[in-house]
């Protein structure tokens, strides 16, 4: 099968590319910079020029291979509701592109925007619209493509996809407690945060585009929820930090605009996964990996 792969040489896709090529797949790998072409080159990895918004480039990628896989997404916080609108531009232009084909696409969303007080499944749907949580443009976009009658699957991330070379969520929490000189939850610290070891992620993206199940949302979760406290207590303990709670005025303080994820409580089941693909994560976990995967170097 030939894959075409965007964000290929992110800390994901760059997992995905590998995980393919290593199944013996040929990947069509998109990269922008001329760094990150000669690194996938050397993978064995077909190398495919362009920028993720530039639909009609992106648009060629997927009709030239027979399945999708999209991980690519901007970053920058700063510009949040931007990128996520976007997103929902490029998911429409690849199912476009993939229109009237038996072709899966698999999308990137996020556990994280699901929280209920309570563990969510697969069968949870967004409580609001991109007007609400701008990051659900990227669902929305998948419905949409979707009613045209394009194979579309949704593979939601957790907080925390992790292991060496990790430059998300975990990293900025560390980067705040060298900062501020201490390492910080918030309240009680009983806020779970799900994660997931890149490989792990890697596979699941790759059985969902060999077996293109019925079930079409995928949770991408190995430890069902960290209590935060504990990943605090890691950081702490690496870094020797003491290790605190802060509360009111004291979480904006330590955490800035971080405040909302540092408090997101978003346990979550990967069970109807695991039962539809077969998938079995089998990578060290997330505190283990902030002790031995460089994260506190």
């Amino acid at each position: 099968m030939r894959v075409f792969v965007t964000g290929a040489s992110g800390f994901v896709g760059s997992a995905v590319v590998k995980d393919l090529l290593a199944a013996g797949h040929q990947v069509l790998a998109l990269v922008r910079s001329d760094n990150a072409a000669a690194q996938l080159a050397t993978t064995g990895a077909e190398v495919h020029r362009g920028d993720v918004n530039d639909l009609e480039v992106i648009k060629q990628g997927a009709a030239a291979c027979d399945a999708v896989i999209h991980t690519a997404f901007n970053h920058d916080f700063s510009q949040y509701k931007a990128s996520c609108e976007a997103d929902r531009l490029v998911i429409e232009a690849l199912g476009d592109a993939l229109a009237g084909s038996d072709k899966p696409l698999v999308i990137t969303s996020g556990v994280g925007l699901l929280t209920y007080g309570r563990l969510v499944t697969e069968d949870d749907v967004l409580p609001a619209g991109a007007d609400v949580i701008p990051r659900a443009a990227s669902e929305e976009a998948a419905a949409a493509v979707a009613a045209k009658g394009v194979q579309v699957y949704i593979v939601r991330l957790p907080p925390s996809v992790h292991g060496e070379g990790d430059h998300g969520f975990v990293p900025m929490v560390i980067n705040m407690a060298r900062e501020k000189g201490q390492s910080a939850y918030v309240g009680e610290g009983n806020n779970h945060w799900p994660a997931v070891h890149r490989s792990d992620a890697a596979a699941l993206y790759r059985l969902i585009v060999e077996k293109k199940p019925l079930f079409k949302v995928f949770h991408a979760v190995a430890e069902k929820g960290i209590q935060f406290k504990e990943i605090a207590q890691a950081i702490g303990t690496g870094l020797h930090l003491p290790v605190v709670s802060v509360s009111g005025g004291d979480v904006a303080a330590h955490f800035g605009w971080f405040a909302h994820f540092a408090s997101i409580d978003c346990p979550s089941s990967s069970e109807k996964t695991r039962e539809a693909l077969g998938w079995e994560p089998t990578a060290t976990g997330l505190i283990e990996d902030i002790g031995s995967a460089g994260y506190l170097n």
